[in-house]
Formats: C-alpha cells, sequence, structure tokens
C-alpha cells in the first residue's frame, strides 16, 4: 500500500465524516423543536462538517496551493459562525422564541430586564 492510496483514503473518510455532519445538521434544523436548539444544530455540526470537507479537499489535491486558499475559509467560517449563532440566540431570546422547559439556568434574565427598565426610565430614543 503506497502513499497516495492512504491518502486517498482518508480524504474518502473526511469526506464521509463531513457529509454525516451536514446531514446532521439539516436534520437537526428541522426536528428542533425552538430556535436555541436549532442555533446548537446549524452552528456545530455544520462547521466540522465543513472541516471535513475542506480537509478531504486538501488531502486530495496534496497542494500547498489548495491548502492556503482553504485556510481563509476555514477562520472566515470560524469566526462568522459562532458571531451569527449568538445574534441568532440573542433575537430569540428577546422575541421569547424558546422553550422554558428546556432551558435549566437563565443568566441572562436579569441583565435584559434590567436594560428593559433602564430603556423604559429614559423614554422612546429619537
Amino acid at each position: 500500500m503506497n502513499l497516495d492510496a492512504i491518502l486517498d483514503g482518508a480524504a474518502l473518510i473526511c469526506l464521509a465524516l463531513g457529509a454525516f455532519l451536514s446531514m446532521a445538521a439539516g436534520v437537526g434544523l428541522l426536528r428542533f423543536p425552538d430556535a436555541l436548539s436549532r442555533m446548537h444544530a446549524a452552528t456545530k455540526p455544520q462547521i466540522m462538517g465543513l472541516f471535513f470537507v475542506l480537509a478531504a479537499i486538501a488531502l486530495d489535491q496534496r497542494s500547498w496551493v489548495t491548502v492556503l486558499i482553504l485556510i481563509p475559509v476555514v477562520v472566515l467560517q470560524t469566526l462568522t459562525a459562532p458571531i451569527s449563532a449568538h445574534m441568532i440566540g440573542r433575537a430569540a431570546y428577546r422575541t421569547h422564541n424558546f422553550s422554558d422547559e428546556h432551558t435549566l439556568v437563565d443568566e441572562l434574565g436579569p441583565a435584559v430586564d434590567k436594560a428593559t427598565r433602564e430603556q423604559r426610565r429614559r423614554g422612546p430614543e429619537r
């Protein structure tokens, strides 16, 4: 067994793992009951699935140029997915689009209540 066969096998495994994780993320988006659960499904397995697919591409191409092109994709996805998930989570929390029975500890509640009281005290913004 030569090195090319081993790298092709590793690329195949990475591609299969990436496809499975991306499919799991899609199923989670359809099946989970509220926005916070869907947010989790949209970020964690999807990002890992993308990383595995990019690793499969890098293993298949065996070129440093390809790896250098894939690095910004990894960096941008790593930066944007948590930020977008955070914003979706805050919007879901503020619009009460989540299930209270699945929430064990509400650490954001007192801060949101305080901000709401201060905003009402100041009046409408111009």
